[in-house]
C-alpha cells in the first residue's frame, strides 16, 4: 500500500433521500465519514431517489448496478462485491447510512490491522436525536462527543451498525436483503465459524446512531417484522445462527486485541453455540439451545408444529 492509497474503504447503501429527516441524517453521516482524513475512501451503492444528486454534490463515487431481490430490495452480497471491485484498500467497512463516525475510527482500525491478519470489528452504538445539519468545522468531533455525553443513550448490545474487515474476508456473502434483520447477525456467525477474531470495539470507539422512525419501510413497520427478515434468517442458517455482540470473542483494550474470558453468561453461551461453531452441527445446536433455554425451545417447537398442522389442513 502506497502512501496515497486509502487504508479503509467505507461503503453503504443509503435509503432514498426523499424523506426530509432521512435525507438530513444520511447527509450528516456520510459527510462525517468524509472528514475522517485522507486514509478513508467513501463509496455509496444503489440508485435510490436523490442518491445521484447527493453523490455529485458531495464528490462521492456512486455505483448504481446493485442486484435486487423480487421485492426490489438491494442485496448485501452485491453491495459487498461492488465495494471490493471498486476499491484497493486493505480494509473494508460497511457502515449503516445513519451512523456518525469520529476520527478515532481510523486509528483504532489501524491498530487492530497491525495485530491481526483476519478479523471482524463490531461494536455497540450510541443513539442521539439530531434534527439539524452538522457543521464540520474545527473540533466538530469534540462537540459531537460532548453532545452524546449529555443527550446520548447507549443502545442495548445486540447487532452492530458497522463492520470492519480485511478485503479478503467475506468474499461470498449470501443474497440477504439489506436493511432487514438477520444479515448482520450472520456476519458475527460466519466470522466465528471461520475462526476469525470477532473484536468488540465498544469500550474504545464511540459510534453514533441518529434516531429515526420506520416510515421509509412498507407500512412503517420495523424491519425485523418484515417477511424479508425471515428470509434473511433462513439464508443465515436458521435461528441458531443468529449471533450478536455477546458472541464476540475478543475486545480491544489498552491498545491490544485481547481474548474475552469465557465465564458467567459467556460460558453458557459458548456451551450453547459450541456444536454449531466447532462441529457445524445444527441438530446438536438445537439440543444445547434446548438445554440452555427450555421454555423458549418448547415455544419454538410448539410454533413449528402449529405451522405444519395448519399447512396440512389448508394445503
Amino acid at each position: 500500500m502506497s502512501q496515497s492509497d486509502p487504508l479503509i474503504t467505507i461503503f453503504t447503501a443509503p435509503k432514498p433521500f426523499t424523506n426530509p429527516h432521512i435525507n438530513l441524517i444520511q447527509r450528516n453521516a456520510i459527510q462525517s465519514w468524509q472528514h475522517l482524513g485522507d486514509e478513508v475512501q467513501v463509496l455509496i451503492m444503489g440508485d435510490e431517489v436523490g442518491m445521484e444528486e447527493f453523490a455529485a454534490e458531495a464528490g462521492i463515487q456512486q455505483f448504481a448496478e446493485v442486484s435486487r431481490n423480487e421485492h426490489s430490495t438491494p442485496l448485501v452480497g452485491s453491495i459487498f462485491e461492488l465495494a471490493r471491485n471498486h476499491s484497493s484498500s486493505p480494509l473494508l467497512a460497511y457502515i449503516n447510512a445513519d451512523i456518525l463516525l469520529i476520527p478515532e475510527f481510523v486509528s483504532l482500525a489501524k491498530s487492530v490491522f497491525n495485530q491481526e491478519k483476519e478479523f471482524l470489528i463490531v461494536g455497540q452504538r450510541w443513539d442521539l436525536d439530531l434534527n439539524q445539519p452538522l457543521v464540520f468545522n474545527q473540533d466538530w468531533d469534540v462537540r459531537l462527543l460532548f453532545d452524546v455525553k449529555i443527550r446520548g443513550r447507549l443502545h442495548p448490545p445486540g447487532g452492530s451498525d458497522y463492520f470492519i474487515f480485511p478485503r479478503h474476508c467475506f468474499t461470498d456473502v449470501p443474497g440477504f436483503a439489506i436493511g432487514r434483520a438477520g444479515w448482520d447477525n450472520w456476519m458475527f456467525y460466519h466470522a466465528r465459524l471461520m475462526g476469525w477474531p470477532v473484536i468488540d470495539l465498544s469500550s474504545s470507539l464511540t459510534v453514533i446512531h441518529q434516531d429515526h422512525d420506520y416510515s421509509h419501510l412498507p407500512g412503517g413497520q420495523p424491519h425485523y417484522k418484515m417477511p424479508e427478515s425471515f428470509e434473511n434468517i433462513q439464508l443465515a442458517g436458521g435461528r441458531r445462527a443468529i449471533f450478536t455482540l455477546q458472541d464476540a470473542d475478543y475486545r480491544f483494550q489498552s491498545g491490544k486485541v485481547q481474548h474475552i474470558p469465557v465465564r458467567g453468561k459467556r460460558f453458557w453461551r459458548s456451551f450453547e453455540t459450541y456444536p454449531l461453531i466447532h462441529w457445524k452441527s445444527y441438530p446438536l445446536a438445537e439440543l444445547t439451545y434446548a438445554i440452555c433455554h427450555p421454555k423458549k425451545a418448547f415455544g419454538e417447537w410448539r410454533g413449528r408444529l402449529a405451522y405444519k398442522l395448519n399447512a396440512f389442513r389448508h394445503p
